[in-house]
């Protein structure tokens, strides 16, 4: 048998099958194609149209609900937690100045100082439990609330050892009043104050997020406004058709959202800022004119207490002095600066607080209490003069009487500035919720027009690929 001749080489393997195709690379291939033809090219345009307008739409209920949210906040939970932190830092101060002035009327102090002085601690001690239950996410607050909280019953003893010590006649009273002086003053009020600067600066933090511009929104608007010209300018250039009624109605949905974006934000920041200035401002410079009129009051208080007993020792140009008169000329100063009239002194607080306010309802309790601050400093000179003449009962009439006193001028400001502060609430709480009311239904009506704008870009895509077809 013969066999055929080999060359000695092996066959060549057979070429590798190509790998099949997937469902997702076919179904691209076939948008490809579909896409370089008109009907496709419809199509893409209205789903990208369809998808601006929702995202308009959906950006706008966004940023807006994200404003809202800041507002209420301003008006709800930030302004008034500032107010309480005020009110818990007058409420001390005032505990103190009226502590003061009850010791000076004697050992059996008259029981509507004694009562004020409960009241003025009570009150503290509900909005520390107010303000501690609202604060939320502020370490700082936390920490301040516990200090004040810690150091209330140390102050209040040290008062009560006072008053009886003063009610036997025995001179260790003004060493425990003093003593309670420097907690209140170098410990709680610094508390206190540093809670106040914490909570206003939240609610400066809170105007501000409510006051800022949607931009996103604003230009995906412009985006799908512009992407709907272009769509309806390519449709008149192809068919020379003049409208489109669903790009037309999708257009109209657009620019309403648009234009009550744009408007409405302009009213609410318009509003809110006139909040700000001429109510949450207004307001904080009268609690700290008011703080310092009662500041004053203690340390005028305070003077006759101590008998020269403690003095200024830091080197300066008051070493020596009598400490709680320096401050109380300090406290003058802030207040009306170095007028010598009614009128306050350009940049004192009663200055500012006189050009924040925006009507005569605000300022006339503001100038009544210029008025009255003079009269008081003119008759705590009076007193001051007794008293450095030996005359300590004059001075102490001249203090603390019913008449013509320093006590009365004290109280006719406080009653200035009480009345000028509900004034500017008021008008704070106006213009704070009609701010906010300028946002009402604009994240729901966005949601629903962009809604409608969507479904008339399709129906407008739509009534032009039914003719294809």
């Amino acid at each position: 048998m013969s066999y055929p001749p080999t060359t000695g080489r092996a066959a060549p393997p057979p070429a590798p099958a190509a790998p099949p195709r997937t469902a997702w690379a076919e179904g691209l291939d076939r948008a490809r194609a579909a896409a370089t033809t008109e009907p496709g090219r419809l199509r893409v345009i209205g789903a990208v149209l369809a998808a601006l307008v929702i995202a308009f739409g959906a950006v706008t209920a966004w940023q807006v609900s994200d404003r809202q949210t800041a507002a209420d906040a301003v008006a709800e939970r930030s302004q008034p937690l500032s107010a309480d932190a005020a009110q818990i830092y007058r409420s001390l101060a005032d505990a103190d100045t009226t502590a003061t002035g009850g010791f000076l009327a004697g050992g059996q102090e008259p029981p509507q100082v004694r009562q004020r002085f409960v009241r003025d601690i009570d009150t503290a001690s509900k909005l520390l439990v107010r303000a501690a239950a609202n604060t939320e996410g502020s370490s700082s607050a936390r920490d301040e609330i516990q200090k004040i909280n810690q150091l209330l019953p140390v102050y209040t003893g040290l008062i009560d050892s006072a008053r009886a010590n003063n009610r036997q006649g025995l001179p260790l009273g003004g060493a425990y009043l003093r003593y309670a002086n420097d907690t209140m003053r170098d410990k709680l009020l610094p508390a206190a104050g540093r809670l106040y600067q914490a909570e206003t600066a939240r609610l400066g933090e809170d105007y501000e997020d409510a006051e800022a511009w949607p931009w996103v929104a604003i230009a995906t608007g412009l985006v799908a406004l512009g992407a709907l010209g272009w769509a309806q300018r390519r449709e008149f250039q192809r068919t020379n058709r003049v409208l489109s009624r669903g790009l037309l109605t999708a257009t109209a949905a657009s620019t309403v959202v648009m234009l009550w974006l744009v408007v409405g934000h302009a009213v609410a920041s318009t509003q809110l800022s006139d909040s700000n200035d001429h109510g949450a401002k207004s307001l904080q410079v009268l609690n700290e004119a008011r703080i310092d009129s009662l500041r004053a009051r203690a340390d005028e208080n305070l003077t006759l207490v101590a008998r020269g007993a403690v003095v200024v020792d830091e080197d300066g140009a008051n070493k020596g002095k009598d400490a709680y008169e320096v401050s109380y000329g300090s406290r003058m100063s802030a207040l009306v600066g170095r007028a010598s009239g009614d009128r306050p002194s350009d940049g004192s607080l009663l200055d500012k607080a006189r050009a924040l306010a925006d009507d005569d309802e605000g300022r006339e309790p503001v100038e009544k209490a210029g008025g009255r601050i003079h009269e008081w400093q003119v008759r705590h000179k009076a007193a001051r003069a007794a008293d450095d003449g030996g005359d300590y009962k004059t001075a102490l009439t001249k203090v603390i009487g019913a008449e013509d006193s320093t006590g009365e001028s004290f109280d006719a400001v406080d009653s200035q500035l009480a009345k000028a502060l509900d004034h500017e609430q008021r008008e704070f709480q106006q213009s704070a919720d009609d701010g906010r009311g300028a946002f009402t239904a604009m994240a729901l009506g966005a949601a629903v027009l962009a809604v409608l704008g969507a479904a008339g870009a399709v129906l407008g895509i739509g009534r032009r690929l039914s003719e294809y077809r």
